[in-house]
C-alpha cells in the first residue's frame, strides 16, 4: 500500500533593509494569499517599544495579525535560539491549518538561524552574566576579550571587543558547558522544512533608501518617540547595554536623556545608526543564496511574489 505524504504549503521570507516596505508588501499578500504573517525582528519583540521599532498599529495589526511581536518585557533578553524554536512552533501551527507561513523582517540572523538551523546552546544565566559584566567594569572588555581568545580563538576573531553582547554570549556559554561557541555550533539544530521562497526587497537606488530611514525617524519622533523612551527610563531595571536599549534609535534617544549629547545630534546619531543597520543589512543580503530580488516602491512586486508562488 502506497502512504501519500501531504506537501507541505511553502513557507514565503520576506527580508530586507529597514525602512524598505517589507510590512506594507506583506499585508498585500496577506489579503491575496491564504498566509498568516510571523515577524522576524529583534526589536519587535520588546513590549512597551511601538514608536522606535515602527511597530504596526493596533489597527494594523488587527486587520494583519502578527506572530512573534511584543514577547518579552525590555529587561529579558531574546536568542536567535529562543527565535527559531518559536518560530519553527507557529510554522507547524500555520501549516497545520493548511496556511502559508509569511516571515518578515530584517534581523538576518534570525533568517539565517531558521533557514539553516543553529545549534543547541544552553539559555542565558543572569548570574553568570552579571559576574560577566561586573568583571568588564573592573577590567576592560579588552581584557575579556583576551579571555575569549585563550578559550575560543575563532569566536574571538569574528566578536569585536566592543560588541559586549556577543562577547557575553560567547564567555557565558563557556562558562555553562565547558565548551567553547565554536565547539558547541558544530551541532547544528532542528531547521526550516519543505520549500522555502526566499525574497528581498533593495532599492534600486542606496539615497532614496536613506531619504526615507531620515522621513521615518522624524515622524517617530513627531509620535511621541522621546516620550516613549523617557518612560522606560524611568524603570529603574533598564539599562544602556541591554539588548532592547541598544535597538538603533533607543540607544541615541537614551544617551540624548543622559546629556551626552543635544537633541540635534540625537538625531543626526539616530538617522547615521539607521542607515549603517541598513547598510549591514544589504551586505547580509548580497552574499545570501537562492534569493529573488524585488525593489522598492516596485509596483509589479506583488504580482511577481504571486507568479512564484504559483509555480511552487
Amino acid at each position: 500500500m502506497t502512504t501519500i505524504v501531504k506537501k507541505l504549503p511553502p513557507v514565503i521570507c520576506l527580508m530586507g533593509p529597514t525602512a524598505s516596505g517589507k510590512t506594507a508588501l506583506a499585508m498585500q499578500l496577506h489579503e491575496h494569499l491564504p498566509c498568516d504573517i510571523i515577524s522576524v525582528d529583534s526589536a519587535l519583540v520588546f513590549k512597551g517599544m511601538n514608536i522606535g521599532t515602527a511597530k504596526p498599529t493596533a489597527e494594523e495589526l488587527d486587520k494583519y495579525p502578527h506572530r512573534l511581536i511584543d514577547l518579552i518585557d525590555p529587561a529579558f533578553r531574546y536568542s536567535a535560539a529562543d527565535f527559531c524554536k518559536d518560530a519553527l512552533i507557529e510554522i507547524d501551527k500555520i501549516r497545520d491549518q493548511g496556511r502559508i507561513p509569511l516571515l518578515v523582517g530584517g534581523t538576518m540572523m534570525y533568517f539565517k538561524s531558521l533557514i539553516e538551523g543553529i545549534s543547541p546552546l544552553p539559555e542565558a544565566n543572569a548570574d553568570i552574566r552579571a559576574s560577566i559584566e561586573l568583571e568588564a567594569k573592573v577590567d576592560g572588555w579588552k581584557a575579556l576579550h583576551e579571555q575569549l581568545r585563550a578559550i575560543d580563538p575563532v569566536s574571538a576573531e569574528r566578536i569585536h571587543y566592543n560588541d559586549p553582547q556577543r562577547l557575553t554570549r560567547a564567555l557565558e556559554v563557556y562558562k555553562i558547558t565547558g565548551k567553547s561557541l565554536t565547539e558547541l555550533t558544530k551541532d547544528k539544530g532542528q531547521k526550516l522544512e519543505g520549500d522555502v521562497i526566499q525574497l528581498a526587497i533593495t532599492p534600486k537606488n542606496r539615497k532614496t533608501l536613506h531619504e526615507r530611514i531620515e522621513l521615518r525617524f522624524n515622524l517617530m519622533l513627531n509620535q511621541g518617540f522621546k516620550e516613549e523612551v523617557m518612560q522606560l527610563k524611568e524603570r529603574n531595571d533598564l539599562h544602556e547595554n541591554l539588548p532592547s536599549i541598544r535597538c538603533v534609535g533607543y540607544r541615541q534617544m537614551w544617551q540624548h536623556l543622559n546629556d551626552e549629547y543635544d537633541y540635534d545630534e540625537m538625531i543626526f546619531k539616530g538617522v547615521c545608526a539607521t542607515r549603517q543597520l541598513a547598510k549591514r543589512q544589504l551586505t547580509w543580503l548580497r552574499n545570501w543564496p537562492n534569493i529573488t530580488w524585488l525593489h522598492m516602491e516596485d509596483e509589479s512586486n506583488l504580482q511577481q511574489v504571486m507568479s512564484i508562488i504559483s509555480k511552487t
